[in-house]
């Protein structure tokens, strides 16, 4: 357990592990890497690629068959600074695969309407959470997801809920980039959301090899 420096009236701690795949669930892997570190009052975060990677969302890129619409429509997306997301055909192969073609059309069409007036992300906000939530390929340092699109999570309000249960503490999945984005996408019911998303808005965790995919928060008294 890596402590590092306190924000937002809490103490962090990161957990390192090994490499994580789709063969263990994420219940294991919390037990054999976090569970003993864990206090009463603590809220887990759990980075959400990791939990995608072992609900066996990452896709390698030769599996992904790219259609006609994914290779017209990845144009449409804007540039933005902390990556691809759905400015490649295979990522946004996959987010039709998940959200359907009708709503992406429509976030093409919503992004294109008001590009000219500055407006920025409206294509995300349109084609919805499982879209916005999946993560390009080449974009991860750590084999063998370098080169895999990593789909978001299934269902991680239901997930955030059940590790609760199982772990007695508060839990949320988060999507953090080193730019300032800190989004809470699944939470047990006692997370202050936007606390929490304050408390990570620094990337502690990371963005490339280091394989710190989840942080312990403490309260300080």
């Amino acid at each position: 357990m890596i402590r590092i420096k306190p924000r937002i009236g809490y103490e962090r701690y990161l957990i390192k592990t090994d490499l994580i795949t789709d063969m263990c669930p994420m219940e294991k892997v919390i037990e054999r890497y976090v569970a003993r570190h864990l206090k009463s009052g603590d809220c887990l975060v759990i980075a959400e690629s990791v939990l995608a990677i072992t609900q066996g969302r990452a896709i390698p890129v030769d599996k992904i068959k790219v259609g006609i619409f994914a290779k017209v429509l990845w144009r449409f997306v804007g540039k933005v600074p902390y990556g691809v997301g759905l400015r490649s055909p295979t990522s946004m192969q996959c987010a039709i695969d998940e959200a359907g073609i009708l709503k992406i059309l429509s976030a093409a069409i919503a992004g294109g309407l008001t590009k000219p007036f500055g407006k920025k992300g409206m294509f995300y906000k349109v084609a919805g959470k499982q879209a916005a939530t999946i993560d390009a390929a080449f974009t991860s340092p750590v084999e063998p997801y370098h080169r895999t699109v990593i789909k978001g999570p299934h269902d991680p309000e239901g997930n955030a809920g059940l590790f609760s249960e199982i772990f007695k503490i508060e839990v949320a999945i988060m999507d953090i980039n080193d730019i300032g984005g800190s989004w809470v996408i699944g939470a047990s019911t006692g997370v202050d959301r936007e606390r929490l998303s304050l408390a990570m808005l620094d990337n502690p965790m990371g963005q490339g090899a280091q394989m710190t995919p989840f942080c312990i928060l403490r309260e300080i008294n």
